[in-house]
């Protein structure tokens, strides 16, 4: 009976994850190292059109390289294993945009699904023989005018693997944003996506969206084992609620997390160091195995052991909270219409083209709903 319901569950997982053809042999992967690269995010704000915009990206993208193959030559002459997952910062092409029109900032700074960025993205992915996680704006054909925030992986063949959107922004259009027409292109697969590799399941978790439990959640309910997430965040030597909620979401969904933070901002009015420091690997028990001080560095790396998570995963006990999870109870409750409502660029069918300060009403809005509800 054991073995039918694992082998169920093993169907219902494999038939779950839309992926490429790409690693698909799920015997046990053997130890690997991860690294999280903390570099400097460069701004495209001051750079003068579109074209100085694309330059200064691919010259971001060459610097990466020889970063990351020290990187990885150091990590296994100190007695580590060999290096095939390495995560970067959030937004480290672009940086933010700031108050640079949507429209604009999709034409001078979001990157094509095809476009040289990514091709050399792959390259470096290629040479290195490795996994490469990122994140970066992106612009899609079905959504004109708009960009998503989306990170992605990138196989050691040069392809993309895994392309999620980011969810919930503050200040950026998310698939929430124009859900019904987002689900009709992509379906549910395309917004949880998790890639089934060589090196474990891997799924994507953009900034603060650390945050919000739901996303680890349901990416885990489709098999996700590694959670890669590129941020850009304020470091501390204390405990801010980032950290915090990295060792939960590992701890809560038995799964690695793989935190890679900016070494800062240039090229803005903002202090360098406002959003540097911390970058961590935190195992499946909640434990933070490696972490960063500030600057560029690449000391937040630490040997995954796949087949170890794997195991805890199938046993029972009072420390397996993924499997013993009800998910049916919440069903109800996350069905209150008076949270932030979906479709809000979407009116009579059509998609709209925000201005900068759509999002801030969207918020007054909710939290207004919230109170006259009752509920805040």
């Amino acid at each position: 009976m054991i073995l039918e319901r694992r082998q169920a569950l093993a169907a219902l997982l494999a038939s779950s994850l839309p992926l490429p053809a790409l690693g698909r042999d799920m015997s046990e992967p053997n130890t690997y190292a991860a690294v999280a690269l903390q570099i400097a995010a460069r701004s495209v704000e001051r750079t003068p059109d579109k074209t100085a915009a694309r330059k200064q990206m691919l010259e971001t993208i060459a610097s990466i390289a020889p970063k990351l193959r020290s990187a990885s030559v150091f990590i296994q002459q100190y007695g580590g294993a060999p290096v095939k997952l390495a995560v970067l910062p959030e937004y480290f092409l672009t940086s933010y945009p700031g108050r640079i029109s949507i429209p604009d900032f999709a034409d001078k700074a979001a990157l094509d699904i095809d476009g040289p960025e990514y091709e050399a993205l792959g390259k470096v992915a290629q040479d290195q023989k490795l996994f490469l996680a990122g994140n970066a704006y992106e612009t899609d054909k079905n959504f004109p005018n708009l960009y998503f925030q989306t990170s992605f992986v990138i196989a050691p063949n040069g392809n993309v693997v895994l392309r999620y959107r980011r969810l919930n922004s503050m200040f950026a259009p998310t698939p929430h944003d124009v859900w019904d027409k987002y689900l009709d292109i992509y379906g549910i697969d395309g917004v949880f996506p998790v890639a089934k590799t060589e090196i474990g399941n891997l799924a994507a978790i953009a900034s603060e969206e650390i945050l919000y439990p739901e996303i680890a959640r349901a990416h885990a309910m489709r098999g996700a084992e590694i959670f890669v997430h590129s941020s850009s965040e304020i470091g501390s030597p204390l405990a801010t609620p980032k950290m915090i909620a990295k060792r939960a979401r590992a701890f809560e969904n038995l799964a690695y997390v793989i935190s890679a933070n900016t070494a800062g901002i240039t090229d803005t009015a903002l202090p360098l160091a406002s959003a540097d420091g911390n970058s961590m690997v935190v195992d499946w028990k909640g434990n933070v195995v490696a972490e960063s001080n500030s600057g560029e560095t690449f000391t937040a790396f630490a040997d995954l052991d796949i087949s170890a998570l794997r195991a805890a995963r199938r046993k029972p006990g009072m420390t397996n909270t993924l499997s013993r999870q009800r998910n049916a109870l919440f069903a109800a409750a996350y069905s209150n219409e008076s949270h932030q409502r979906a479709n809000t660029l979407i009116e009579k069918g059509v998609v709209k083209t925000p201005d900068r300060d759509h999002f801030q009403r969207v918020s007054e809005e909710t939290i207004a709903r919230l109170a006259k509800d009752g509920l805040i």
